[in-house]
Formats: structure tokens, sequence, C-alpha cells
């Protein structure tokens, strides 16, 4: 037995560690994956609030992606408690547990074994093999490692309560596998696993001690031998923690229909393509190459000759290992290892679509490794130059793991070279298709979407959800018919698919079909409470019936499983605003950029309340902002033009107007403005055909109507102004603005023909009635239309009155020019009128 010292050892770690990262660096440039991580992590929102009260409950009761892990479930709890969503630190998570896992798997070897440098081969193997990368870089996976991670503990408790068995021993065994269980089911078959390393290497069944072993037994005279049977009983509670994960697990997966019935693949069927897998593991271990993220089930179009050429296979290695064995307790204890521990996942239960699957190699081939490692120790047992053999050897075949596991991560960067590499690396992979095809789509690239969805149908007309994604493209494409037929095919033979639900309400939605979109919203709902994004849309589907209040309770629920969910605050915002609550919708819209901070339109609608509250400068700060963003945005422009105006930037004002024309030319409202502004500038002409233009556009605008009205009059076009006037009054018969107007210009300008010659007086009477005979400006115009009609002492009397209300107003000018009418009125006058130079903007 070789010495090594502790210096030596410590070296070892380390270069275990640095070896692991080396292998997996690159995954700190990896993104989430479309596939399960948004089903973990990014779309869940018990998973992104982080560890509460509430969240830490819905781990240890949910059900969600078919498994029953809480311990799963509250590491990425903690991820996102701690990182939020950047994915650089849930990656650096799962390294960091697989480096873990790497050196408890040396110091449980070498703590049985004592064998130090075999110890090490396996670990480094185990750490940079291409076959390990998915549970490494799959975030989704995070199982995988935290499992694997309680596994290697439950390992190191064993050897300690093997060398001394006791009740206080026992309890971190029992303790650690209940733990690992609730990290992955798969660790049932670790009781069975002690089974073996009492057979290799504590040899806990020999009754007799061996005081001088080979270097590559184990040195066992600290271990208690014992019978069988004892060893077998003093399991019994772990066999009960086993169990019981079983039966929660097939329950929970059957629930969830992830369980394939035996009709869908008969039991020749499994057995067939469980040979085949056990066979085809060793060789992806051998040869990691073509290695996929899924690999689809071949169902019954196996060939025969790949089942019989496997079952051989495996029957003569068996036979040769059984053989070895006897004197190499290590070669059938590394090949149990291996078949026992893949029994969960080998399809035998048919859990997904997956013939085989990388991830599951993860613990069991551990034992395979352990074969070759001893194995090669022994063989050279006797050669000269064993060190330098072996440490040539170790080195190159670590490198070219290393260079493979490299390649393999930079295929898990994002959704299209994970995908792509899939389709390049596997047949007939419709599932592959379909998400080659979300990522596609993703990227706006519908028709190539659309391709491969279709492909995806090809191969497997029955496979739901390429059917459902064609129906996803054609919303976006805005062929919403099509949409509603494809999505609501999909829901008479699926009917119990949120996500379908959800989609078809949006489709109906975008039909103005609010009812049926509810319908569909609260469907989603009932099947998935949870379902953040159907609680959005249905806020937004009841908000569109004026069913405000309901909307708002919709939004925060939502808001309650996801209270960072930037689309409700947004929508909460727009509510909010609405209702003239505006500190509460910038607080609402503040939400929704710390999520997206290149939303404008969210940037936009903080300018707008802004504006609103009459903090200039703030709404021009976002305005700017939301233009940067989206240079030919409309309502950027428009808002940020009435800032300007507001804070008397006219010129500025103009560009910003006319950057809003461009981008949609049909916007009356801008041509009024823009009126608005050149009749400030002095620019009557171009304020005239401004206003011109926005009533071309929308016929029955009041306000432009009006301002040109009152521009014409400016420039002497009197009969032009009284026909527009006529024309608003016909659209709103009781303005009193329009009312004064109309009637001052009948009453006091030459050559203007009225409808009626009563008009004048009719109209400027109704317009005092209007504002309670309170108005000095508007009794003026009444006593100039007495006055025109020859009602000389009523003219007298409303004008003494207006003077009065001028006077105790403070309103000098007015005062003064209505007692110079006033004059004229007792002395038998009317008045005449030059062009009034009054402000003619209407107000809204």
């Amino acid at each position: 037995m070789e010495r090594i010292s502790k210096k030596h050892l410590l070296l070892i770690y380390v270069a275990l560690a640095a070896v692991t990262i080396t292998a997996f660096e690159q995954v700190r440039l990896n993104n989430f994956i479309g596939y399960d991580d948004s089903k973990y992590v990014t779309d869940n929102p018990h998973v992104k609030s982080g560890i509460t009260q509430k969240s830490f409950l819905w781990a240890f009761t949910a059900t969600r992606a078919s498994n029953w892990h809480p311990l799963t479930w509250l590491s990425h709890m903690l991820d996102c408690e701690l990182f939020g969503l950047n994915p650089y630190w849930h990656h650096l998570t799962n390294l960091f547990l697989h480096a873990a896992n790497t050196l408890l798997l040396f110091w449980v070897l070498k703590s049985m074994t004592r064998a130090v440098w075999p110890s090490a081969f396996v670990a480094a193997l185990f750490s940079v093999h291409p076959l390990h990368v998915e549970s490494v870089v799959w975030v989704a996976e995070r199982k995988d490692v935290l499992s694997g991670f309680f596994w290697m503990l439950t390992m190191a408790a064993y050897v300690r309560y093997a060398k001394r068995p006791g009740v206080r021993r026992y309890v971190p065994v029992f303790l650690t596998l209940g733990l690992g269980l609730m990290a992955k089911p798969m660790l049932v078959t670790l009781p069975f696993v002690l089974l073996l390393l009492d057979y290799w290497p504590l040899e806990r069944l020999r009754r007799d001690q061996v005081e001088d072993l080979h270097e590559s037994e184990p040195a066992t005279v600290t271990y208690r031998g014992a019978s069988l049977w004892r060893l077998i009983a003093e399991k019994i509670p772990l066999f009960g923690l086993v169990a019981a994960s079983s039966a929660v697990t097939f329950f929970v997966q059957q629930s969830k229909g992830t369980v394939r019935s035996w009709e869908t693949f008969g039991l020749s069927t499994r057995l067939s393509n469980a040979i085949v897998s056990y066979v085809g593991y060793i060789v992806k271990m051998i040869y990691p190459s073509r290695l996929a993220v899924l690999y689809p089930h071949p169902g019954d179009s196996l060939p025969m000759w790949r089942v019989i050429v496997s079952l051989v296979s495996l029957a003569v290695l068996s036979a040769v290992i059984i053989y070895w064995g006897r004197r190499k307790r290590y070669l059938l204890a590394g090949w149990v290892w291996y078949l026992g521990t893949l029994v969960p996942v080998i399809g035998l239960v048919q859990v997904g679509a997956q013939a085989m699957a990388d991830r599951y190699t993860y613990l069991p081939l551990v034992g395979i490794f352990i074969m070759i490692a001893w194995g090669a120790f022994d063989l050279m047992t006797k050669w000269r130059y064993r060190r330098i053999g072996l440490g040539v050897t170790a080195g190159l075949v670590l490198t070219t793991l290393v260079i493979c596991t490299r390649v393999q991560v930079r295929h898990w960067q994002n959704n299209l070279s994970l995908f792509g590499h899939a389709l390049a690396a596997t047949e007939n992979n419709y599932i592959m298709h379909s998400n080659y095809g979300g990522a596609l789509f993703e990227e706006g690239l519908f028709n190539a979407a659309l391709a491969h969805f279709s492909e995806a149908l090809r191969i497997n007309p029955r496979y739901a959800d390429a059917r459902r994604n064609i129906g996803i493209v054609l919303l976006r494409q805005g062929k919403i018919d099509d949409a509603i037929a494809a999505l609501s095919e999909v829901l008479s033979y699926r009917g119990d698919w949120p996500i379908t639900h959800n989609y078809l309400g949006l489709a109906h939605a975008q039909k103005g079909e609010f009812d049926l979109a509810v319908q569909n919203y609260n469907a989603a709902l009932q099947l998935e409470p949870d379902y953040v994004d159907a609680f959005k849309n249905l806020g937004v589907a009841l908000k569109e019936q004026g069913k405000t209040d309901e909307a708002i309770n919709k939004w925060k629920t939502g808001l309650q499983l996801e209270p960072d969910n930037p689309d409700i605050h947004y929508n909460m915002g727009l509510v909010m605003a609405e209702r003239y609550r505006y500190d509460e919708a910038v607080s609402h819209f503040n939400v929704t950029l710390a999520a997206k901070p290149d939303w404008a339109e969210a940037h936009h609608n903080i300018g707008a309340v802004y504006y609103l509250q009459g903090k200039l400068d703030l709404a021009a700060q976002y305005c700017s902002e939301a233009i940067r963003l989206s240079p030919d945005y409309y309502d950027a422009h428009q808002n940020m033009g009435m800032v300007m105006t507001k804070q008397g930037n006219l010129d500025e004002a103009i560009k910003h107007f006319t950057k809003a024309l461009e981008a949609e030319p049909r916007r009356p409202e801008v041509y009024y403005n823009l009126g608005g502004i050149y009749y400030r500038q002095g620019k009557l002409r171009l304020a005239a055909e401004q206003c011109a233009e926005a009533l071309r556009l929308r016929p029955d605008y009041l306000s432009a109507r009006v301002t040109l009205a009152g521009i014409l009059g400016e420039l002497g076009e009197n009969e032009s102004a009284v026909e527009h006037y006529y024309r608003a009054l016909q659209l709103v018969p009781d303005q009193p603005y329009v009312l004064k107007e109309l009637a001052w210009i009948l009453a006091t300008f030459k050559n203007v023909r009225p409808e009626k010659p009563d008009d004048a007086v009719k109209f400027a009477v109704r317009a005092c009635e209007l504002t309670g005979y309170t108005e000095p400006e508007y009794l003026d115009t009444l006593a100039a239309a007495y006055a025109a009609a020859g009602k000389f002492s009523e003219a007298v009397e409303t004008a003494t009155k207006a003077v009065k209300l001028a006077e105790a107003a403070g309103n000098k000018v007015l005062s003064g020019e209505i007692r110079h009418r006033l004059e004229l009125y007792k002395a038998g006058q009317s008045y005449l009128a030059e062009p009034s130079g009054r402000d003619v903007v209407a107000p809204e």
C-alpha cells in the first residue's frame, strides 16, 4: 500500500477542482434554455419570488415538472433570492455542486479502498466526461448534481457507519438519503448500492480479517464482518424511504400524464429499448460523439439485429465479469452498480419521449469508471514502467475528455445552438424540430419556425406541441382565424392544456371576442391556478369589457404569485393613470422598467403621467428615453411636442410633431397641435392650413374646427369663420365658447349674413345661460348682439352688468372696452369690430 502525504493529497483535491473548472468554465457564457428552464426557473412565479413562507410551503406540495423534489425547488429559489434571474450564477451553482461531488467521490473511494490514484482517476473521469455536461450545464437539471451531492454524502456517512455501526452513525445515512430523494427520486437505488459496497470495497461479508492486501484491493481490517441478512436488515429503514419516494414519484408522474401507457410502448418495445440503451451508454462513454439533449424514442422501429447484438454483448460482458469478478470484486461491483442504478431510468417505466438521456449516466457511470480505474492498475501491476504508462495514458484520456466536454458545453449556450446541434446529431427528432422552431419564433423568423413545426408534424402527426406552436405563429402573423382553427383543433383532443387555452384566448381577444377570450383564460387558470400570464391576459380582456375593477383584482392575484411581473405592473400603471392616481401609476411603471429597462412604451407612459402632473422636466426626460429606444415612436414624439410647447420651446415642438407625422401621417391631433404652435408664432395662414388638414382627416374634430374658425376671423375671412362655427354647433349645440364667438362675429362685423336674422341674440343668450350670466365677456357679446338687433335698452342694461363683473374681477382692460361700447349703445349706435386679436385656440 503506497503512502501519500497530506500535502500531495491536497494537491490532488486542487487538481480535481482545477480540471473540473477547466472543462466547464465556458458555462458562464450560457443562457437559460427554453427547454424546462422556464418551468423550473424563468417562468415559475414561486421560484422567482425567492424563499418566502409561501414559496417554501409550495416547494413541499408542488407537483410541477411531474416530480416531487422540494429540495430542488428550494435550491432554485435560493439562487433567485441571491442572484435574481442572472443565468451566470445559476450555472455556477450547478458547477459548484458538480465540483463538490467530484471531490466527495474521491474522498469516499479513497476512504473505502485506501487506493489513492485509482480513486483520483475515477473522480477525474466523473468530473470531465462529456456525458455529464447535460447534468452540469442545464439549469433545470440541478436535481442531478444536487441529488448527486447527497448521494456522495450518504456514502461518506455510510463509510463512517460501517467502521463502527451504531444508531448515532446510522442517522446521518438515513437523513442524507432522505434529502437526496427530496432532490431527485433516482436515488432509490442507493440502498442497493450500499449493499454493493458491503461486498466491495468494504467487504463486510467477510468474517476473516485480511491484513496484507494488494494495492488495488481495500484494507478492510477496520470493518466488522456481518451476514448478508443482517446487512439487508440494517437497511430496512432506507428501503422504507425508497418505497415512499417511489410511490410519491409514480403517483405524481401518473397524475401529470408523463408516464407512458402500455398501449403507447408495449413491454417488448420497452425491453428492447432498455437493452439497446444499456449498450448505447457504454458506447457513448467510450466514444462521446453525437451527444444530444434528446434522443427520440424509436418505438417499435428498433431493428431486431441491434437488439440481438446488444443482448449478446450484455450477456458476454456479464459472463466475463462474473468469471473475473470472483477474484477482482471491483469488476462485479462496478458492473452491478452500472446496471442497477440505471434501472429507474432505463425505460421499463417510460417517462417522457426519450429513448435515453445523457443525464441518466451521471451516477451510473461511476460503476464503469471504477472497473476501468482498478482494472488498469491491475493490468499494469507487473509492468516496469507502470507509473509512467498509467500517468501518460490517464493524462491523454482526461485531456481528450476535457476538450470534448468544452465543445459540448458550447452547444448549450442558447436555444438555437442546442436544438440545432440536437437535430444534427439525431434523426427524425420531431421534438427538437418543434423546439428549434420555437427558438426561431423567438428570433422573429416566423416562416422558418413554421417549416420546423411542419416537419415535426410530418415525423409525428400526433405531436400536439407542434400543432399548438403553428397556431401561435399564425396568431403572431395576424392570421387570427387560422390560429383559432389550429388551437381549437389541439384542444379537441388535448383539452387539459392551459397554454393552448391561453393563446386561444389571445386570438379571440384580438378579434374583439372578449367573452370567448375570458372563457379560455379561466379554463387555463382552472387547469393551472398559478398561471401568471393567464391572469395578466384575463385582466386585459376584462378591462376591454369595461370590468376594470375585476381586471385589477385578477392582476393583483397575478402579482401575489409574481410580485415583479413587468407586464402586469404595466397594465396596472395604465389603469391607475386613467383613474388619475398618478403616483401609483408611476410606481407601477417603475417596477416594469426595473425588469425591462428597454421598454420604450413604459418610458413614454411615465413621461405622459409626469406631463399630466405638470412635471415637465421629468416628462421630457422619459419621453426622450422612449425616443432613443424607439426613434419612430409616434406617441413619444407627440407627447414630447406637447411638453416642448408647454415649456415655450416651439421650434423643438414643431420638430417632434413633424417626426410624429412621419411615423403616422394620418393623425389629426398632431396637425391641430402644429396649428396651435403656428398661431402662437403669428403664422396664421400656416396655422389655418394645419387645422384644415386635421378636419380633412377627422371632420368631427370640434377643437380644430373652432380654432380654424377663429383664425379665419383674424384673417378677415369672416364668412368662412361663420360657416365653421355653424358646423361646430351641429356637432355640439350647447358649446358656450362657440356660441359666444359666433354671436360676436354676427353682431359686430359687416357683410356677414346669419342663417337667421336673430341668430346673434339667440346664440349670445344661450351662451350666457350656460355660463349663468356670470362671465363679463359673454355679457359683452350679448350686449353687442342686442345693439345690432336695435334693442338698445337691453344692450345698455347688459353692458352695465358686464362692466361691474369685469371690475369685480379686476379686469380693467375689458371693463374699459365695454364702457366704450356702452357709450355707443346709450347713443343708439351698434358696435362694429375690427379683427379681435383674441386667443382663438379652442379650449378642449
